[in-house]
């Protein structure tokens, strides 16, 4: 059972989180139209074991699931995203002298830690980076991928990207996975 969403006004926006368990905090970071439960409900990731021995913060990032967001593309950069989750941070978990958080990312939430992590290095203590974006060579082929694949909302509406998904490539570091197909938490005009 999804325990109750918490919601932080940050940066413009009102981010829904979540916070379970007990010990020291561990922060999770979905990927890119994803949520802040939806990979564990497609049985991606089993949060349990993290759970039982820490404090896990799950949150919906700007625009995605049940936090609100505007319409400026540059509102969902990875810079910005990660000043949202400092941000957050801030409110759930206010840097208390040398107190730091781990951090776990997917894809998008992993680009979003390591910008987070880069803007203020003291605020981790550990990075675990699961499903890495694409980037430096690889990436402008990803970047024409997603404008494709807003235009197709734009021109057919989510279901039509929901139903190219099922037959997208896994990630590489998934190659020997089962293939998980998420649905997608995102609004169209977001997309």
């Amino acid at each position: 059972m999804t325990p109750a969403f918490q919601y932080a006004q940050v940066r413009g926006a009102r981010l829904a989180y979540t916070s379970t368990g007990v010990g020291s905090p561990v922060l999770w970071a979905h990927g890119m139209t994803s949520a802040a439960y939806t990979q564990e409900r497609a049985g991606q990731f089993d949060w349990r074991p993290v759970s039982g021995r820490h404090r896990l913060l799950r949150y919906d990032a700007r625009g995605h699931g049940r936090s609100t967001g505007g319409a400026d593309p540059v509102e969902y950069t990875w810079p910005e995203l990660a000043q949202d989750l400092l941000g957050l941070l801030d409110v759930v978990e206010p840097p208390i002298g040398p107190a730091r958080v781990d951090a776990i990312g997917s894809s998008m939430g992993t680009a979003t830690i390591l910008c987070a992590a880069v803007a203020d290095p003291q605020r981790f203590r550990r990075l675990v980076l699961t499903t890495p974006p694409t980037c430096w060579e690889t990436r402008a082929a990803a970047n024409g991928v997603r404008l494709a694949s807003a235009q197709l909302v734009e021109d057919e509406g989510v279901a039509a990207l929901a139903a190219l998904s099922i037959d997208a490539p896994g990630s590489p570091a998934l190659v020997n996975a089962r293939r998980f197909i998420t649905p997608i938490r995102v609004r169209a005009a977001y997309l």
